[in-house]
């Protein structure tokens, strides 16, 4: 092994969502020294910093990874995007800015699974630490001095209050926090948005986390593997630019690298399953068969929706006045449609009555989608998306070369299980009863997708095969839990070796009931606390545990 160009403390792989937090919260240990080191750019990207800009982020390809799933027989062979943040804070510099922990009982599920210390009330003091949101003065659920600054859309499209209606008319509970004891029904969302900018863990913990002396940061580099020594992690190989560089951990190696990039830098170092990696052409340091294994994701439909009035937004002559206005409202006061997300208003709800949580999340975005690739919408209309929130279906994700610039082969084999496909089509029945509710008449709108002749649980089915995708929340290919089938353990430590731990949604050991970003934090906040040996929070004792009694569903 060639000599150490530099020696620290801890390397973190990756400045992503994780790896930020991770890099601020280690670094506070003033003489521990951080290398945080990220393959992508610095976030300078002004489409990053504007939270209506999120699609010209995601199609920006240098600031996206544009990974792509193998064709997927159950969705009509098509290969589906899967973008992923290629810039510091990761996927938290492109996504949606969708501020929610999970299902109360994601979290206990976890715990059952046999991971002590991750049950929903020993995990909520990590979301309250990271929080500030003063939006619920009083509330137990919530943090109002943490780093990251959550808030609602001050200004909401007028078209949301015709969805919310819709919800109500259909007798659906409403839910005034979806982050607090019980997240189903329907209201507005929180977001990840401060004074009028997108609020990523790159902004709220890793600048202010810059100015230490303990921290370098590496951008432009590309981790190439995992240095391992008579069975511990001693550091990592990185490409930048045309060099290659060695540098040391003293203590700890940690992979935060998201659930596409964690498994891959596994694999390339030698750690997965055997007969693969050889075939790969990659020396076997760890024979772990589950390293990118038990992949899944939330896949989604929706029903479009287009119309000639122009109280959505959209760009249009009719709308043109109004549009320059808001640019001038945001480029003066960061105000304004441009300091929204889109998606400001959604719902949690059960298709079956008997279900113990929601198994569909409906998101509502007060736009028309374009059918082509343009990041603003052209013309009017909206859009209610159904999302399927626990797939049974388990994909796998493979080393398609023993060069680490090659992508790898990513299979999620989605609608797999073909009990996946119901909820979507209830889903989309639901979704249809929203767009014919009293409340959205005056706006007139026609059905443009999946269109009035596709009809029955056969015509929707086809439907979701040719049109579905997914939500960008690949989790568990670095699963945690107690078992051989699973890669982490409870502590996040890498079984088999030393000095080596994942922390990102690639641990999961089951998706969340909706967005995955705030449970990524917490992990990270939950992460740093384990590796300096701190205590953790003392759980936390609420009441108002959420009802099990049957509530409306979408049938």
């Amino acid at each position: 092994m060639a000599a150490f160009a530099e020696t620290f403390d801890y390397l973190v792989v990756g400045a992503g969502t994780a790896g930020c937090v991770l890099a601020a919260r280690l670094s506070e240990k003033p003489d521990a020294r951080v290398c945080l080191i990220e393959a992508g750019a610095p976030d300078r990207h002004p489409f990053i910093h504007v939270p209506a800009a999120v699609a010209a982020a995601i199609g920006t390809r240098s600031l996206n990874w544009g990974f792509l799933t193998v064709p997927q027989p159950h969705l009509n062979g098509r290969r589906i995007p899967l973008p992923r943040g290629r810039v510091v804070g990761g996927s938290g510099s492109i996504n949606g800015m969708v501020y929610f922990r999970g299902q109360p009982r994601d979290f206990d599920d976890w715990a059952a699974a046999g991971n002590p210390g991750w049950s929903y009330r020993e995990v909520l003091p990590y979301f309250i630490r990271s929080e500030s949101n003063a939006n619920y003065p009083g509330s137990p659920y919530h943090g109002t001095s943490g780093p990251m600054r959550v808030t609602h859309i001050r200004r909401p499209n007028p078209l949301n209050e015709a969805f919310l209606a819709a919800m109500a008319t259909l007798k659906f509970k409403r839910s005034e926090d979806f982050n607090g004891a019980d997240p189903e029904g329907y209201g507005p969302r929180q977001a990840t948005i401060r004074d009028g900018r997108r609020e990523s863990t790159a902004s709220a913990y890793l600048r202010p986390a810059r100015r230490r002396s303990n921290l370098k940061v590496l951008t432009g580099a590309l981790v190439q593997r995992v240095l391992i020594d008579s069975g511990r992690a001693v550091g990592v190989e990185v490409r930048l630019g045309g060099d290659v560089r060695h540098l040391g951990a003293r203590a700890e190696v940690v992979v935060s690298g998201g659930s596409i990039l964690s498994p891959q830098i596994l694999m390339l170092s030698g750690i997965g399953a055997g007969a693969a990696l050889r075939q790969a052409g990659v020396e076997v340091k760890l024979d772990l068969p589950a390293v990118g294994a038990n992949y899944h994701d939330h896949l989604a439909a929706a029903v479009l929706m287009e119309m000639r009035n122009s109280t959505s937004y959209g760009i249009s002559l009719r709308a043109l006045p109004r549009g320059l206005w808001n640019v001038l409202e945001y480029a003066l006061l960061r105000q304004g449609p441009f300091a929204s997300n889109v998606f400001e208003a959604n719902a949690f709800v059960r298709t079956r009555a008997e279900l113990d949580r929601p198994d569909i999340q409906i998101v509502f975005q007060p736009a028309r989608r374009n059918p082509h690739p343009f990041p603003l919408p052209i013309g009017h209309g909206f859009a209610v998306s159904v999302v399927n929130l626990y797939p049974r279906s388990r994909g796998r994700l493979t080393l398609a070369s023993a060069d680490p610039r090659v992508p790898p082969a990513i299979d999620p084999n989605l609608l797999g299980v073909p009990e996946d496909l119901d909820p979507l089509v209830r889903g989309l029945e639901l979704a249809r009863r929203i767009a014919a509710a009293p409340s959205f008449a005056r706006y007139r709108a026609v059905e443009v997708a999946p269109g009035p002749a596709v009809q029955g649980e056969a015509g929707l089915g086809e439907y979701v095969r040719r049109s579905a995708t997914t939500v960008h929340h690949p989790v568990s290919t670095c699963r945690m839990g107690p078992g051989t089938d699973c890669v982490v353990d409870p502590q996040l430590r890498v079984r088999g070796l030393e000095g080596l731990r994942v922390a990102d949604a690639s641990i999961f050991p089951s998706i969340v009931g909706g967005n995955t970003n705030a449970a990524v934090v917490m992990i990270a906040e939950k992460a740093s606390d384990m590796i300096l040996g701190r205590p953790a929070p003392r759980p936390l004792e609420l009441t108002g545990a959420v009802s099990r009694v049957a509530a409306p569903s979408a049938a």
